[in-house]
């Protein structure tokens, strides 16, 4: 009998007796994990943390009120850390691109810089140093900035890959109709590369609403922060971190349908017959 390669097993399409065995792992990885969460509920139980005193606060309008102010304020850091990772993540990725070699040295120092040190260490020299040098930011801006340029530094490199992706002849074909670097860039490399790259943009936005949490470091009003302050007000960690993991949840599995459905929406990369309409009209 024949056995498969792990390139086959991975990516071919699965026979009958392949797709048996895949419904068979999955039923046992649903049984394992519903057991795994009957434990859990257990314990709480036991614990006495599923008691009525720990969730009733939860009926109250003014509890959720103050969960939605945390939520708003992680999705107003989050967004503004996006939009600066997208447009710094695109000038650290031209720097690096560039023919012109201070440049291209300043931006790889600048793109290995904030990836190799952590957001929250970014955040604490915001917090603890900037200050101390006269630079006085908001708990909001102290926050946001430094994850948006330490995932400006992760964006850079993924609009590099999909430049680096697209064909070769698509740039050659540009040149040979006369257009200038720019041109060939933003008219025909970039909106290509752009296609080979939206799932994993959108998959750095998962990061970023996750690295919101940090927060607390400078008491900025994010959902993690908010929790904190239901747990002191009323002495219930589990059912407060439970509900905000869930919302957190929510949150991340949304972005992630979205980066599904506008990847199915922009279909496969343009190739060199699809960039030809493009093309075309720079030669008209």
């Amino acid at each position: 009998m024949s056995t498969k390669s792990a390139e086959e097993a991975l990516f071919e399409n699965p026979d009958r007796r392949t797709r048996a065995l895949i419904r068979v792992g999955t039923a046992i990885a649903a049984l394992a994990m519903l057991a795994l969460i009957a434990a859990i509920v257990l314990r709480f139980y036991q614990a006495g943390q599923l008691a009525p005193r720990y969730w009733e606060f939860f009926a109250w309008g003014s509890t959720w009120k103050f969960l939605l102010s945390g939520l708003i304020g992680t999705l107003a850091s989050a967004a503004m850390a996006a939009a600066i990772a997208l447009t710094v993540g695109l000038v650290f990725m031209a720097g690096r691109l560039s023919k012109i070699w201070p440049i291209r040295w300043a931006a790889v120092a600048l793109i290995e810089f904030f990836r190799g040190v952590p957001s929250l260490l970014l955040i604490y020299f915001c917090f603890l140093i900037l200050p101390s040098l006269g630079f006085k930011m908001s708990s909001y801006w102290m926050v946001t900035l430094p994850i948006g340029l330490n995932t400006a530094a992760v964006v850079a490199e993924v609009y590099r890959s999909g430049v680096l992706a697209v064909p070769r002849g698509q740039r050659d074909a540009a040149v040979s109709l006369a257009l200038n670097g720019w041109q060939t860039f933003f008219d025909v490399i970039f909106p290509q590369a752009i296609r080979y790259v939206v799932p994993s943009l959108l998959a750095q936005l998962v990061i970023v609403v996750k690295d919101t949490t940090f927060g607390y470091v400078v008491t900025y009003g994010e959902l993690m922060q908010n929790a904190k302050v239901l747990v002191a007000n009323y002495n219930s960690l589990v059912p407060v971190y439970l509900i905000v993991a869930v919302i957190y949840c929510l949150l991340n599995y949304s972005l992630s349908k979205t980066s599904r459905a506008l990847n199915n929406r922009m279909g496969a990369p343009a190739t060199l017959s699809k960039a030809g309409g493009r093309l075309n009209r720079h030669a008209g």
